[in-house]
């Protein structure tokens, strides 16, 4: 049986090892170009100095020019990524849901259930093939990408937890895959008939998607706060490099928030440090407007907890998946 699922599914699995060799031939000399020119130009040690909690305007100025150089030359790469982002759901509509729909629909899933293979040997090896090479190809591009746009992370200064970045590499890509191909098998089961087992399985990874991105992910581990002084800060106050900031405002010295969505900075007057002067000069004008004794505020994820955020989130997937799996067993016993 195993031989058989091998011979049925190898012209996919060999296109799926082309594709990725054919990414890997371009994004290999491309990270090494990155990292090159991330060295050369000493973007590390000049993040270092703009992440500091007063930076020297001189070196501040000459690094940020740098870091404009090197995000002119890289930035286009970064639409490489898209690619990345759609590659679990590809797998799913091509791998997944016509797993079961087209046997059906083709009316071929009666001969193979009658040969002395039944259904639920049937359903686990093929559907323990196409898991198993989906999740191959699933740790090959989520660990590759992690490697690939640590250069371009850090030099557009985007911490991991930016959207764009954060589902496109580490471990989460095998959970999202994993979940594609499960939900695809499932979809074709339960709707045995190609275009509808494919809709399903295009509109309930989006959804889901989007739902855990915008309302559970910021919720995996309780936020925690930080308030930055006005006094004496220069800029925009953006707290440690890769946190994830989810709210942030101005409230007066009693707590009350009295400007969401918004930071302040004053620097300290030389001749009256008790007297914070604005950018033109003159009394601090978020001082005046707010009240003496103003502060930011930040409610943040630390940038230390993302692979901890990336295994909560695939575990989930992984889970969904394991499930869908599950339904899709028992269900194919009643497949006509």
């Amino acid at each position: 049986m195993i031989w058989l699922t091998w011979r049925q599914h190898r012209r996919q699995a060999l296109f799926t090892l082309v594709a990725l060799l054919a990414l890997a031939a371009l994004m290999i000399p491309t990270g090494l170009l990155m990292r090159a020119s991330y060295a050369e130009k000493g973007l590390g040690e000049c993040l270092r100095v703009l992440n500091a909690a007063q930076p020297d305007p001189d070196r501040a100025r000459s690094c940020t020019r740098v870091l404009n150089q090197f995000a002119d030359q890289f930035n286009s790469m970064s639409l490489l990524g898209v690619l990345f982002l759609v590659l679990p759901l590809i797998v799913g509509l091509f791998w997944g849901a016509p797993l079961v729909a087209r046997e059906v629909e083709q009316g071929t899933h009666r001969f193979a259930w009658t040969q002395g293979i039944g259904r639920r040997q049937w359903a686990l090896v093929k559907f323990g093939f196409v898991a198993v090479v989906a999740v191959l190809a699933a740790v090959v591009y989520g660990l590759g990408m992690s490697w690939w746009v640590a250069p371009l992370t850090g030099a557009a200064q985007q911490n991991r937890f930016d959207v764009f970045f954060f589902d496109m590499q580490g471990v989460t890509p095998i959970g999202y895959t994993l979940f594609a191909v499960a939900l695809g098998i499932c979809a074709g089961v339960y709707w045995p008939r190609m275009m509808p087992a494919m809709a399903v399985t295009l509109g309930g990874f989006i959804g889901l998607r989007i739902l855990l991105t915008v309302l559970a992910r910021p919720h995996y581990l309780p936020a925690e706060t930080r308030t930055i002084p006005i006094e004496g800060t220069i800029g925009e106050p953006g707290g440690a490099s890769g946190d994830w900031i989810i709210d942030k405002g101005i409230r007066d010295a009693g707590g009350t928030m009295v400007l969401p969505d918004a930071q302040a900075a004053c620097a300290a007057n030389p001749a009256n440090p008790a007297a914070p002067v604005g950018p033109a000069g003159g009394k601090c004008p978020p001082l005046e407007e707010f009240g003496e004794g103003a502060y930011n505020w930040q409610l943040f994820q630390p940038a230390d907890r993302f692979w901890l955020f990336q295994g909560i989130e695939s575990g989930i997937f992984v889970a969904l998946a394991a499930v869908l799996l599950y339904l899709a067993v028992r269900r194919i016993r009643r497949v006509a």
